[in-house]
């Protein structure tokens, strides 16, 4: 199984209801979403995955973003009683991610009437593994996102999902001009040989979480794609102009004349990718937002492609 692991952007948000909606992601695929605010957004993915029975993990306790705050004081009731509805689904995973304060924010939970065996749960912090064992001694939660660090791979013994920052991330996006291509990943291949029952990653973003935006000089459109022994890899398409901030939709067209060369060669054919062509041959500027969804509903529907392949 594959967790893609996502924060509540609007792009992200986006990028997997559309592949829900579509029937492009497989029930193998279960993403994860750190929510950064209560959005209308947030509830259209949530409810797209009720729809369409497929199963997506949400955080009820993120760290990033304002949601536990917003959420707490929303003045929009109807809005507040549709999350809560939502959040009761059985198609929605109820996940929490593991800290100093996880026994009195598991409590309202366990109060509301949710059990240890149904949650995900993120374990990525070896400090509070203590903290694990001791809430969930004799229970089995259904995930646990663990990363591959040796103090916690051998204290968090049941079902277990790799979690790992996959993406080579650098200072700035003209940096990719002198790293074209790039390893991302052969979890999908060993994950099981290994121990786990799956595998996670946070996709083309990357870990790093940072409210502010700016413009950016050059425009990149990262694609994944496998190589011949079925390992993923990143290609870079990146814009030429990058002296300023100026004229993006010029700097995106660079960047995909690039991309459309390159996938006329590979014949890789996924749904944002036809959608990079439709830009291609009208030469329309989506916007940045809309070149990360796009980029992030390939990876996803590439990945799902591959573990309905290997069922």
């Amino acid at each position: 199984m594959y967790f893609p692991y996502l924060r509540g952007r609007q792009y992200e948000l986006i990028a997997i209801r559309e592949l829900a909606e579509l029937g492009l992601i497989s029930n193998l695929v279960k993403p994860v979403v750190e929510p950064i605010k209560p959005t209308t957004t947030l509830l259209k993915t949530i409810n797209s995955f009720i729809e369409n029975e497929l199963e997506l993990a949400v955080i009820h306790n993120p760290r990033v973003g304002n949601f536990s705050d917003e959420y707490r004081i929303l003045s929009n009731e109807k809005l507040k009683e549709n999350f809560q509805n939502a959040f009761k689904n059985p198609f929605i995973i109820v996940s929490h991610i593991i800290n100093e304060n996880s026994y009195h924010e598991l409590d309202s939970l366990f109060k509301d009437g949710h059990t240890r065996e149904e949650l995900l749960l993120i374990n990525n912090d070896g400090d509070n593994i203590d903290n694990y064992l001791k809430i969930f001694d004799n229970a089995k939660p259904r995930f646990n996102l663990i990363p591959d660090a040796t103090s916690i791979r051998r204290r968090v013994r049941e079902n277990k999902v790799l979690l790992a920052d996959k993406f080579d991330k650098l200072v700035r996006n003209s940096d990719y001009l002198d790293k074209e291509d790039s390893y991302f990943s052969e979890d999908h291949l060993f994950y099981k040989d290994e121990g786990y029952i799956g595998f996670s990653d946070y996709s083309i973003v990357g870990s790093e979480y940072s409210e502010s935006g700016f413009a950016p000089y050059a425009v990149a459109i990262h694609i994944v794609y496998k190589d011949n022994n079925n390992c993923f890899r990143v290609k870079h398409f990146v814009s030429d102009s990058n002296e300023d901030y100026r004229d993006p939709a010029g700097k995106f067209s660079e960047a995909l004349d690039k991309l459309m060369q390159w996938q006329s060669d590979m014949k890789i054919n996924t749904y944002a990718m036809s959608e990079f062509r439709k830009h291609y041959e009208k030469g329309t500027y989506p916007g940045l937002g809309p070149i990360k969804k796009l980029a992030i509903m390939h990876h996803i529907e590439l990945v799902s492609n591959f573990l309905d392949e290997e069922r």
